[in-house]
């Protein structure tokens, strides 16, 4: 079985790495150095049904759907991820501990198999760890104390 696994350090505290990557508001401007995904319905309630939606690419809609399975604020969330096509339903998982005075972020997602399925963590794999490594500390940093988005940010509403 193949994985994604990651793990950052970065120098925020906890509730605002948490704020970032659950922020249906933030979620988009983040994942943007990847494909852009942008939630719909998105809670962090045990549950909730919601779909990615990015731009589609020859051979993928562009849509994933997913469901709340965990959820521990502000340390674990936890869901589902299929294409909307159908095929294999894996699991992605983000863990959030102090560390110092930051935070360390650790990615997993998980049920790859087969050929597919190492070919598609490879892939994904490169895309997730663009996303936190390049997009979510341009977010952090543009985060204010109380985690919003800072007025003169570049990462404000005109790329919303």
């Amino acid at each position: 079985m193949s994985v994604i696994h990651i793990v950052r350090d970065y120098p925020h505290p906890q509730q605002k790495v948490w704020r970032a990557v659950t922020d249906p508001e933030l979620i988009p401007l983040w994942t943007a150095t990847g494909a852009g995904a942008r939630p719909e319905g998105f809670a962090t309630a045990i549950g909730t049904t919601f779909r990615f939606v990015a731009k589609p690419k020859p051979g993928w809609s562009g849509v994933v759907v997913c469901e709340v399975l965990e959820v521990r604020e502000p340390s674990l969330l936890r869901y589902s991820w299929q294409d909307e096509s159908g095929g294999e339903v894996t699991e992605v998982a983000y863990r959030l501990e102090p560390h110092g005075s930051g935070t360390t972020f650790t990615y997993d997602h998980t049920g790859f198999t087969g050929a597919g399925g190492f070919f598609m963590a490879k892939l994904l794999g490169a895309v997730r760890t663009k996303m936190l490594t390049k997009g979510l500390p341009a977010v952090l940093n543009d985060l204010d104390d109380q985690g919003n988005l800072r007025p003169a940010s570049p990462l404000g509403p005109k790329r919303l």
